[in-house]
């Protein structure tokens, strides 16, 4: 009987343990199924950055968000075309629709979330003012850079555009009125940008901010102009067309919204990067 009961006590603290075991394997299945990746493509600074203060609050919405940084402005829209991405963050409006028009990308704006303001950075001249006749511009090669780099140089009075011309997508070809006969050299990369004002070559360079500042320049201080908070330069987190719909990308937008997000990118950036909400 001793024997019986032993035996019966065994069976069922085995049965109740192998219960526990599959409540426990099934609670584990359901956490995993619950946790979604995102995996979002991003400049080093400050996109990278502020998606890594980003990750705890989609990670409480059980989002895993996984950040894969690129150095430069191609690279970035390849992946995500190729679907190596759920999403990138790292380029403005202006830029992303002629990417879409030149390599006919079926991509969409999924939500704004910061300006970064571009600024003229010279080693040579501490004022805008003090720029010579004939000095030589440095500007990115990026087209869709263009017409703000212009539009920076019209507002502070250094050359006049045409009248009625889309400031987004104008080039020197749209310059009416250049009274310090400005040359302008669009050579160069807008990554390798910082390096060039660090050598003293040209007599300006005009700079985004994201490249400044991960160059350690700070653009309030060391340019000698720059854009103001109006400009309509938003960076935006882009994805596939439909996938803007999907609940982790709204997620990741309405994040990137928040006030904490919001408060951390003018804090740790002081106006140099500048938040969006919509």
């Amino acid at each position: 009987m001793k024997k019986f009961l032993g035996f019966a006590l065994i069976l069922v603290l085995s049965i109740a343990l192998a219960a526990c075991g599959s409540e426990k394997d099934k609670s584990g299945s359901d956490t995993e199924k619950e946790s979604k990746k995102l995996v979002v493509g991003a400049s080093n600074v400050p996109h990278a950055e502020i998606l890594e203060e980003a990750k705890p609050l989609l990670k409480e919405k059980g989002i895993d968000l996984e950040i894969e940084t690129f150095q430069d402005y191609v690279l970035p829209n390849k992946a995500l075309n190729d679907k190596e991405l759920d999403a990138n963050y790292f380029q403005h409006i202006p830029f992303l629709e002629s990417a879409i028009k030149e390599n006919g990308y079926d991509f969409v704006n999924a939500g704004g979330i910061h300006i970064e303001p571009i600024g003229l950075y010279s080693q040579k001249y501490k004022s805008i003012d003090k720029l010579p006749d004939g000095a030589t511009i440095i500007l990115s090669s990026s087209v869709a850079d263009h017409g703000r780099a212009l539009s920076l140089l019209e507002k502070n009075g250094l050359i006049k555009l045409k009248e009625g011309v889309d400031k987004t997508t104008a080039t020197t070809k749209d310059i009416i009125e250049n009274k310090k006969n400005l040359k302008f050299d669009a050579e160069y990369e807008a990554a390798l940008l910082p390096k060039i004002y660090e050598s003293g070559e040209g007599d300006a360079v005009l700079i985004n901010s994201n490249y400044a500042i991960d160059a350690g320049l700070d653009p309030l201080k060391d340019s000698i102009a720059i854009e103001d908070s109006e400009s309509p330069y938003v960076n935006v987190i882009a994805v596939n067309k439909g996938d803007e719909n999907k609940e982790e990308i709204k997620a990741l937008v309405e994040v990137l919204h928040s006030k904490k997000i919001q408060d951390f990118i003018l804090k740790e950036y002081k106006g140099a990067v500048v938040p969006a909400d919509k």
